[in-house]
């Protein structure tokens, strides 16, 4: 159950994000400038992905450069009893509407595991709290992948939805990673390193 306070914190960074997509409608190309292609290299070949939903940060130039680079893309699903898993899919590969305005891929695409997942947000800390959406399907998914094996997870963000510290509980699962139109920020590094 969401408390009153995380749900005014989320609404309040959505509209924080909202503002800082409006003002900067080429972020997401310099967000792929900046990112450091050996998190590829090292946690690769499969990177799942997400399509922007509403204000989120456009990771297409991204997916774009490490398409460029070999990398297996996987997006987000969300099947009927409301479990998330990772499909393959390649740019240009169809598509179909999810829940909550999620583009996924079609329910008979292979299943894949990421290595590298490169997920959105509404806010992160220097802790690597990440805070969604509040559903929980990222934290409940993170969490299997990471009980199975290595797993990086790294947030695509605006750099203004850095937050000073945001509430986190004992289900959420952090980041190890962030990269933002602004450089990267490595500062939880280690957890999925090992």
């Amino acid at each position: 159950m969401t408390s009153p306070d995380k749900a005014m914190l989320r609404t309040r960074l959505i509209r924080r994000r909202a503002t800082l997509a409006d003002a900067d409608p080429n972020a997401g190309q310099r967000l792929a400038d900046r990112f450091p292609v050996k998190l590829f290299e090292r946690f690769g070949p499969i990177v799942s992905a997400y399509l922007p939903i509403g204000s989120e940060i456009d990771p297409t130039p991204l997916i774009m450069k490490l398409a460029g680079h070999g990398a297996q893309l996987a997006l987000p699903r969300l099947n009927e009893s409301g479990e998330m898993a990772f499909h393959s899919w390649a740019p240009g590969a169809p598509l179909q509407k999810g829940p909550f305005g999620l583009q996924q891929p079609l329910a008979e695409t292979p299943r894949v595991r990421p290595g590298l997942v490169l997920a959105p947000l509404l806010g992160f800390d220097a802790r690597g709290t990440r805070l969604g959406y509040g559903k929980g399907f990222y934290d409940r998914t993170l969490s299997k992948l990471r009980d199975s094996g290595r797993v990086f997870i790294c947030g695509l963000a605006f750099a203004d939805q850095e937050c000073v510290v945001l509430p986190a509980e004992s289900h959420d699962v952090a980041l190890d990673w962030v990269i933002t139109e602004t450089g990267s920020l490595p500062l939880f590094l280690g957890r999925a390193a090992q």
